[in-house]
Order: structure tokens, then sequence, then C-alpha cells
């Protein structure tokens, strides 16, 4: 449970990995288990059941695992998220809410939408997964879908403008003088979550109508997300090299790596359903956008875990006695690697045929995703034990 004296809106980045971890065991279910692609562009119930009746052991095995940590995350995911709304809302009637709307600590408030958006993304994983049939309506729960994405939009549009607009009627540069860490890309964050989520049921679905309406919403998102990426990385970098780096609030630095992973991942799906309106990309764009996004992450990887093994916060936040919410934004580059890391390997090692599938370089290829997600569990489970 959270202590109800400390509760702040960005515990809701706990649910938030989570369920992002749920995600990475649902990469292996989506690229190893074999299946029609064009019939089931995902993994569910019945292509599972499929492969367990041919009874090949190893694909018994691999469906177990996949299928015991799906639920595991996504059970924590939901029951995390359901405290903090509960927190939340007790929170809101309190004199610290008063407080942190009208401070830089509006802005955690975005966490809540972008955690929404992620359940939603859990919630089609667990249908796909269990619910028989699913495929054959699946068109229909599209528009649903679709209006839960827009409600989620509409609340986080509606947080941040009442921040935005109260930052630009203040008319000070103080909130960005004193905001020397990149927790304002909670806003950008939430948004590009949203903006994948369209995009992920627009690549799924055939009826033009529902992919054109996705592929509108995507690209209004993309619009805002990739402005406000911009505009916040130009502002608050001057802060930081102004005033440093907030020490606590140095996780935050690394969201830069989920948030090119999504924009990434939801182009590669625009392209997808852009092949509907005879629109086609070839293997050599996909590859150098991936090696541009890919290069952009490792250089933000190091220069901040350089920063945070120079100001002790490893030794502060996750082995000492230090607590803070922002610490579970470490999660952030691991699932996102991970996630990453399956599509490249699938669509463009596998399927440009320079490594065979299941060969012993595809396995070694593998065993550095593993280490991905064992290592990001065990930091989780730390966090977890310290914050709740």
């Amino acid at each position: 449970m959270f202590f109800k004296q400390n509760y702040n809106p960005t515990f809701f980045l706990a649910a938030l990995w989570h369920g992002w971890l749920s995600v990475t065991f649902f990469m292996y279910l989506m690229f190893i288990i074999p299946r029609d692609s064009e019939k089931n562009p995902i993994p569910t119930f019945d292509t599972l059941v499929d492969v367990w009746i041919k009874g090949d052991l190893f694909f018994q095995i691999l469906i177990i695992v996949s299928i015991f940590w799906i639920i595991f995350f996504a059970f924590n995911h939901i029951i995390v998220l359901v405290q903090n709304l509960k927190q939340f809302f007790e929170f809101k009637q309190s004199s610290w809410y008063k407080k942190l709307k009208n401070s830089n600590a509006e802005i955690s408030l975005m966490a809540m939408p972008l955690t929404l958006a992620m359940t939603i993304n859990v919630l089609f994983i667990l249908g796909a997964v269990f619910i028989p049939w699913l495929w054959s309506y699946v068109e229909y729960l599209f528009p649903w879908a679709l209006i839960a994405f827009l409600l989620v939009w509409i609340l986080a549009l509606s947080i941040f403008m009442d921040y935005f607009i109260r930052l630009i009627l203040k008319h000070t540069d103080a909130d960005f003088v004193n905001n020397n860490s990149l927790s304002q890309m909670l806003s950008v964050f939430a948004f590009t979550m949203v903006w994948v989520g369209f995009a992920a049921s627009a690549a799924m679905s055939n009826v033009k109508l529902t992919i054109f309406l996705w592929l509108a919403g995507s690209i209004f998102f993309i619009t805002i997300a990739v402005f406000l990426l911009l505009l916040k990385l130009t502002l608050w970098f001057k802060s930081i090299l102004e005033k440093g780096i907030d020490k606590a609030a140095s996780p935050s630095l690394w969201m830069i790596i989920p948030i090119t992973t999504l924009i990434w991942i939801t182009f590669i799906r625009q392209s997808h359903w852009l092949h509907d309106f005879w629109a086609h990309s070839t293997n050599a764009d996909y590859m150098v956008l991936t090696l541009i996004i890919f290069s952009l992450q490792m250089f933000f990887w190091y220069i901040w875990y350089k920063v945070m093994k120079s100001n002790s916060y490893f030794d502060d936040f996750i082995d000492g006695k230090e607590k803070n919410p922002w610490s579970y934004a470490l999660i952030c580059p691991w699932v996102a690697l991970t996630v990453f890391a399956f599509f490249f390997l699938h669509l463009w090692l596998v399927k440009n045929w320079l490594v065979d599938k299941f060969s012993i370089s595809y396995f070694l290829l593998l065993l550095p995703i593993l280490y991905l997600q064992i290592k990001t569990i065990i930091v989780m489970f730390k966090l977890n034990k310290k914050l709740f």
C-alpha cells in the first residue's frame, strides 16, 4: 500500500511499467510462436491452441512461461492502477493537490493518462490471449478501442492544457529555470502512448474507414508529441546545463528511450496500413530509420548512465535508503529496449535472412533480450519493496 501522506501522481509509473513488462513477454508469443501472420497479425487464443496441439515441447514451454508472466505483470498492473486511482481521488481533496496544481510538479498528473493508455494495451493483449475466436469479430472491437483512446486523449489534453496555459499566463521563465530534469517529458510520453495505441489497431484492421480514422488520430498525436519533444528538450536542457541535474529526478532523463521506441514502432505500423492506400516503404527505409533511432537511444542511455553513476543515484535510490517514485523511470530504458530488440531481430535480421530463425546465432541474439528482462524485473522488485 502507498503511504497517503507521501502520495504523488508519479506513483502511476509503477503501474505503467508493470503493464509494459507484461507486453515484453507477449513479444515471445508475437515473434517466436508460429502462425499465419496474414490471417492473425498478433497471436491469439486460437493460434496458441493450434501450436499447443501439435505437441512441440519447446513451443509449449514458451507458451506456458510467457503466459504466466503476462498474467503476473498484468495483474500487478491492474492492482497498482486501482490503488493509484483510489489514492489519487483522495489526494485531490487535500491542500497538497492545490500546491501541486500551481507548481512544476503539476506535470506529474500526466502519469495518469499515460498509464491508462497502457491499460488499454494490456487489456487488448489479455483478450487476444484468453478469448477464443476473438479475431472473427475483432473489427467490431476497434471502434470501442478508438473511443477508449479518445477518452484518455481528452484527459491528457485537459491536464496538459491546464498546465501549459498557466505557464503562458504566468509570464515567467521560473518554471523552466527551476525544472532541471526531464520530468516534463511525461507529457510527450503520454501523447506518444496514445498515438501508438491508435497505430496498433489501425495496423490490424482491414476496413479502410477504420484505418483512416486511426491514421488521422495517430498523425494528430505525433504532431503534438514531436512539437513538445523539441520544445521541452530545448528549454529543459538549458535549465539542466545552467543548474545541474536534479538528482532525485535523474532517471527522467531516460524517458527519451521509450518515447523514441514508441515513435519508431508507430512509424512501422503506419507504413503497414498505408499500404492499403497504395503507399509503400522499402526495407532500406526501415533500416535507416531503425539505426537512427537506435543511435539516439544509445547516446542517451550512455550519457545518463554515466550521470547517475557519477552522482551516486544507484547507490542512494536503489540500494540505499533514499526513496522517490521517480525511481520507477529507471525501468523505462530496459523495457523499451527489450521491445525494440524483438522488432529489430525479427523484422530485419530474420526477415532479411541475415539471421536464420531458430539457429544458434538467433538464440545467442535472444540472450541479451532475456538479460534485459531479468535485469528489469530485479530492479522493479527492489523498487516495489522500497516504495510500497
